[in-house]
């Protein structure tokens, strides 16, 4: 049997168990282009490509080919296809006759006229770890080849995490590619010009304007809630480029799904390419990106200094890099050495919000829980043993101090009264005044919930 005709078959298979949707965005685009020793070789368009497949339908292709040809134990593999090379860009819309033709610089000016890029926000640029591994593969794949696939991209996660140095990477990488034009706007800024258009009676300018572009790269698209007019007229231009094969990417701060006020034809179309969210950076990952930011510098920051960093601010990369520059801006502008607890009084601001923000009571909880071996629930009961009293008690010590809750909130959590947790916050700072070794699983507590008891003072 012959590569076309086994595939063929798996994907008579395939058709059965996947929608049309799928089966036509991820398995219609596969091409046999082998067959030997039972390994059938399918050509993919790029590396992204094989990586979501790889990850998401191996597995059912596999079954797809046991049940095309039941005798053989064939095995998938992939090859990216560069010698069929993606088609050219579509062009943008043919200029009227005796304009002069423009110039590399004069589009790279005209790109920039419709929302500024910043060039340093490029892919070399963008320090990669697990949490941002997948956006960053997509967003690339999509520079490499815009309007082809993944289109429209949508990109969502919480502030300071970089989606906006994702999407002008994108931006500025395009830019490279002489004829091309790039459009960067926040949805702030595009109702503003919206408003304006209405007013001035020029919305046939402000449709040109955005529908003829390559590439629309659009900043935290979830500010078009609730605005009725400006999300009908954001379908259509959506619609227009989406029809002419340009690419549409877009950011927010939750999935389109989950964001209130967004018509559901929009939220439909948001999704039809690829949805990739940016997570929290992990500590290696912080770590990552601290020194490469400071691997030009002359004195970067001493390695005990960029790890204490790294362990404590942990919400965002904005708020990482914020402390960065922080503390080399002290050691440049003084004569005194940054020492850790100088440090540490240096951001004593930015680390209370980092421990106020990020811990939740069930967090507190099960972190004490476990070092203590008992149980969650344990905590909440009316036991009162010492073996659970004294966990009780530090857990409602914990909460009063890492989190911004009130008492009555604290003592609602463990179903007791805001008196008992006021007295168990009080016995806890008593006796860890005289008991070294309950202060030090305090503070074990304390690591183990991702902060700094010393800074804390505890």
């Amino acid at each position: 049997m012959d590569a076309v005709t086994l595939w063929n078959r798996a994907c008579g298979q395939l058709k059965t168990v996947l929608n049309e949707d799928t089966y036509s965005r991820w398995i219609d685009i596969l091409k046999p282009v082998g067959f030997e020793t039972d390994i059938l070789t399918l050509g993919v368009e790029n590396d992204f490509h094989q990586m979501w497949i790889t990850e998401n339908y191996l597995p059912l292709i596999r079954q797809a080919m046991k049940f095309a040809d039941p005798e053989k134990s064939i095995e998938v593999k992939f090859s990216i296809q560069s010698s069929d090379p993606a088609p050219l860009p579509v062009p943008p819309p043919a200029r009227p006759a005796g304009r002069a033709k423009k110039t590399k610089a004069d589009l790279a000016r005209k790109s920039q006229s419709i929302g500024v890029m910043n060039p340093k926000y490029t892919f070399d640029e963008f320090v990669i770890g697990p949490s941002n591994s997948f956006a960053h593969a997509a967003a690339l794949a999509v520079a490499q080849s815009p309007g082809r696939a993944y289109n429209p991209l949508f990109i969502y996660g919480q502030t300071g995490l970089g989606k906006t140095h994702l999407i002008q990477a994108v931006g500025n990488r395009v830019m490279e590619t002489p004829g091309m034009t790039v459009a960067y706007v926040s949805s702030e800024a595009l109702l503003n010009e919206y408003v304006t258009a209405l007013q001035n009676r020029s919305t046939v300018d402000f449709r040109t304007k955005y529908r003829n572009v390559d590439v629309m790269l659009i900043d935290d698209i979830h500010f078009l809630a609730g605005k009725a007019s400006l999300q009908e007229e954001f379908f259509h231009t959506f619609n227009a480029l989406f029809e002419s094969r340009k690419q549409i990417i877009m950011t927010s701060d939750r999935p389109a799904s989950e964001i209130s006020g967004l018509e559901k034809r929009l939220v439909s179309r948001f999704e039809w390419g690829l949805v990739t969210e940016l997570e929290c950076p992990d500590f290696e990952t912080r770590l990552a990106i601290l020194r490469y930011k400071q691997a030009h510098l002359e004195k970067p920051l001493a390695s005990e200094l960029q790890t204490f960093i790294a362990e404590n601010v942990q919400s965002n990369v904005r708020a990482l890099e914020g402390a960065m520059v922080r503390a080399i801006s002290y050691s440049s502008l003084t004569s005194e050495p940054l020492t850790l607890n100088s440090l540490r009084y240096l951001l004593r601001d930015l680390l209370d919000k980092e421990r106020q923000e990020d811990l939740t009571f069930d967090d507190i909880h099960k972190a004490v829980a476990d070092f203590f071996d008992v149980r969650v629930t344990d905590l909440s009961s009316k036991r009162r043993p010492r073996s659970v009293a004294m966990p009780r008690q530090i857990a409602m010590y914990l909460c009063r101090r890492l989190t911004r809750a009130s008492l009555p909130e604290i003592a609602d959590s463990f179903g007791k009264t805001h008196g008992t947790v006021l007295h168990a916050c009080k016995a806890i700072q008593n006796r860890m005044s005289v008991d070294d070794t309950l202060r030090q699983n305090i503070r074990t507590c304390v690591r183990k919930l991702g902060h700094d008891p010393v800074a804390l003072q505890i």
